[in-house]
């Protein structure tokens, strides 16, 4: 029998349920997959916890890869055994009646695993340096959860589009992960003053901007770490939900803060193959990686949040249908 993690109510762990469903029938303008690997992400814990809102009982999920089982009326893009990668909610399932417009075929060399690695976070990551705030040649940059999944892949990412990377880290061995990705410099949190070592590195001018997915905690670092003109991004509430901005803390150097989010950076089926096909492009010919930090049971799901709560994984956490 087919199985789905749902919520029938919000809060901790304890509120994941695993339960049976029938297989979906596949609605007009969409595709059924049969998920063989699913992504866990910050998100399915804002959901399941609270923090973000959501229609209750709820499957949770956001992306996954796996096969299409069965096409519906009107879809002439895909076909009966197409490898997919895609974005669409509930996706913590057996099967998934997905709507088209965040779907992409897979290539042979990519692997499913990589398939529901990469497209959440790569694609944050992507349209955070192509669309938010558009890097060039020689930026100073900070990123902190430098060797975190959303954090890696923006290193390698701001690398590759010419940029000097400044990383934090909470420990050594994850400043080890961020250099390998290629940060010019990382910042232990933990042990060293990050606006100080900012300032130091660029010269006491502080960076062009801030890719901050932690949030609350980070908040007035990434602020007092900008120059002039700089650009803050928050994108992310890892620590908390960041609580009314006082707008006159922007008015020294006259910072400037944005909030993007995925799914308002790109939008539409058009945008969608763009952008996901160039990150496929920049994987397959080994311009970016990430690590795949550990696999659990779609049962395990509970497992999974414990652990991308806590802070301590490097790289990406799936869980196999």
């Amino acid at each position: 029998m087919p199985k789905a993690v749902q919520i029938n109510k919000q809060g901790g762990v304890d509120v994941l349920e695993v339960v049976d469903l029938p297989v979906p029938k596949v609605s007009p303008g969409k595709i059924l997959i049969k998920n063989h690997f699913i992504g866990t992400n910050f998100i399915d814990t804002y959901q399941r916890s609270g923090l973000y809102k959501v229609p209750l009982p709820y499957i949770l999920g956001r992306e996954a890869s796996g096969v299409i089982e069965a096409v519906g009326e009107g879809v002439t893009d895909f076909a009966v055994g197409d490898r997919v990668g895609y974005l669409h909610g509930s996706t913590y399932a057996t099967y998934t009646d997905a709507d088209i417009a965040q779907v992409v075929k897979l290539p042979d060399t990519v692997s499913f695993e990589a398939g529901a690695s990469l497209f959440l976070q790569g694609l944050t990551a992507l349209s955070l340096i192509r669309v938010a705030y558009e890097i060039k040649k020689d930026d100073y940059v900070l990123i902190h959860a430098a060797a975190g999944g959303t954090g890696a892949l923006l290193v390698q990412l701001a690398k590759h589009y010419g940029a000097h990377v400044i990383g934090t880290t909470s420990t050594e061995e994850k400043a080890a992960t961020a250099q390998s990705h290629g940060a010019d410099d990382v910042i232990l949190y933990t042990k060293q003053d990050v606006v100080e070592e900012v300032k130091r590195i660029t010269g006491g001018k502080g960076v062009h901007a801030v890719f901050d997915g932690i949030g609350k905690a980070t908040f007035d670092v990434s602020l007092d770490s900008l120059r002039k003109l700089g650009y803050f991004l928050s994108f992310g509430n890892a620590s908390g939900k960041i609580d009314d901005v006082d707008v006159f803390k922007l008015v020294p150097r006259a910072i400037r803060l944005s909030r993007p989010s995925l799914f308002e950076l790109i939008t539409g089926r058009e945008e969608f193959e763009k952008y996901a096909n160039e990150l496929l492009d920049l994987y397959t010919s080994k311009k970016i990686d990430f690590q795949i930090h550990k696999i659990y049971p779609l049962e395990n799901a509970g497992d999974a949040h414990v652990d991308i709560e806590s802070g301590k994984t490097q790289g990406k956490l799936l869980l196999k249908v």
